[in-house]
């Protein structure tokens, strides 16, 4: 939850079992309870650190995600995924440009391709697959204004340095599917 008591994410708990209670005042205060729960676990750890970020209500900022080292880009990613569906928005572009600009030279991880991407499609914290499965339905969605009609992606140069080769086919191949114009510089 935010500052606000919005919800900004959500995990699934399953069963939860209640194990000692911790009672140490004369009136029966429960100091204490220790517990164990089974459910899913994130699967990154580096969310714990950047949750906070988002509960504490400050607009994001363009590149925030950038300044979190690499190692923490699928956190980021998972944290955007998170909040982008649990608080009821769809794999679509909410965005109401028809060109969408991206800076390949932001982009150094997987992760970090699909960061700068929903950011570029939906602004700051903004969500446009985690995966290439993710991107086809974001891209073929009926909801929100549908693809953007041409993504420019600039210094891709760099972005070839950092992807693999494959990756980055598969990219533009989904992009030619889907007939979205992918201009490269």
């Amino acid at each position: 939850m935010n500052r606000q008591r919005e919800k900004i994410g959500e995990y699934f708990i399953g069963r939860a079992v209640l194990g000692d209670l911790g009672v140490g005042e004369p009136g029966g205060n429960i100091l204490r309870v220790a517990f164990r729960f089974f459910g899913n676990r994130c699967e990154y750890p580096e969310a714990e650190r950047i949750w906070p970020r988002w509960a504490s209500g400050v607009a994001l900022e363009k590149g925030e995600w950038v300044r979190w080292p690499a190692n923490y880009q699928g956190a980021w990613l998972h944290v955007v995924q998170n909040s982008w569906f649990a608080s009821n928005r769809r794999a679509a572009r909410y965005g109401v440009e028809d060109v969408v600009h991206l800076d390949g030279g932001q982009i150094s991880t997987k992760p970090g391709f699909y960061c700068a991407l929903g950011e570029a499609v939906n602004g700051p914290g903004g969500y446009f697959g985690s995966n290439l499965d993710a991107l086809a339905d974001c891209i073929s969605s009926s909801f929100g204004e549908g693809p953007p009609a041409r993504i420019i992606w600039r210094n891709f140069q760099t972005s070839q340095e950092s992807l693999d080769h494959a990756f980055l086919e598969s990219i533009v191949g989904l992009m030619r599917e889907f007939r979205v114009d992918l201009a490269t510089c």
